[in-house]
């Protein structure tokens, strides 16, 4: 059972036809009840970037699984309060400045060795999307607006939760799938409300003075879990 207290660590499932005979090779975003979710580790999202524990209301919980072609990340969050949505959003193409918004991202960093260098995605209750490259140095933040990473994005609003799903493929990422045991940087993710009670949640909080997500050393492990076998 996972606990309250966060580790450093995320494991991402390897899904291929070898774990069951009635699971494919790939799944895609809007998969949100795939039974191969259920058996992907969730890492909660609990506390405020400050390292504050977020009210219940706000939580989420990610799981991260890899196939062959990409990896797909999905959020369930609950949700107690209105949302902070678009009226009129734009699913064709990235939304610059979603992060204003109700929004999950994901920050991934391929070369351990280079956290300061990755990749930025975010995916809104709506079915936006954003995705950026992105290289931190001690003095300034470098932002690549006209990355393309092919990101597919899902999103399904119940009464008391929202669900959001990422699809990325390795060529947005590192040019080929990882390796079994291969371990990446990366961090989690949530925004949510508006105004003075706005919410940023981090799964590894950055402890930045004002909200601020863009912080490699903060960033924790993403291991890439084996091909295994199950009856």
């Amino acid at each position: 059972m996972h606990t309250s207290e966060f580790t450093n660590e995320i494991e991402a499932r390897h899904v291929n036809t070898e774990i069951t005979s009635e699971i494919t090779s790939e799944i895609t975003a809007a998969e949100f009840d795939h039974q191969e979710w259920e058996r992907a580790k969730p890492v909660l999202i609990e506390r405020y970037w400050s390292g504050e524990t977020a009210p219940a209301g706000r939580h989420a919980e990610a799981r991260v699984i890899w196939t062959e072609k990409a990896l797909v990340v999905r959020f369930v969050c609950r949700q107690s309060e209105p949302l902070v949505i678009s009226e009129l959003p734009i699913l064709d193409q990235k939304t610059i400045g979603l992060w204003e918004r109700d929004v999950c991202e994901i920050f991934i960093a391929p070369d351990a060795d280079a956290p300061e260098r990755y990749f930025e995605f975010e995916a809104a209750p709506t079915g936006e999307w954003l995705d950026l490259r992105i290289h931190t140095t001690t003095t300034k933040r470098e932002t690549d607006w006209h990355y393309e990473s092919r990101m597919s994005v899902a999103a399904r609003i119940s009464e008391d939760r929202v669900t959001i799903a990422m699809r990325i493929p390795w060529n947005a990422l590192l040019k080929r799938p990882p390796r079994a045991g291969e371990r990446w940087r990366a961090n989690l993710f949530r925004c949510v409300g508006t105004g003075a009670s706005r919410g940023y949640l981090a799964w590894r909080p950055t402890e930045t003075p004002q909200p601020d997500f863009h912080v490699p050393a903060a960033f924790g492990w993403l291991r890439f879990g084996g091909m295994r076998a199950e009856g």
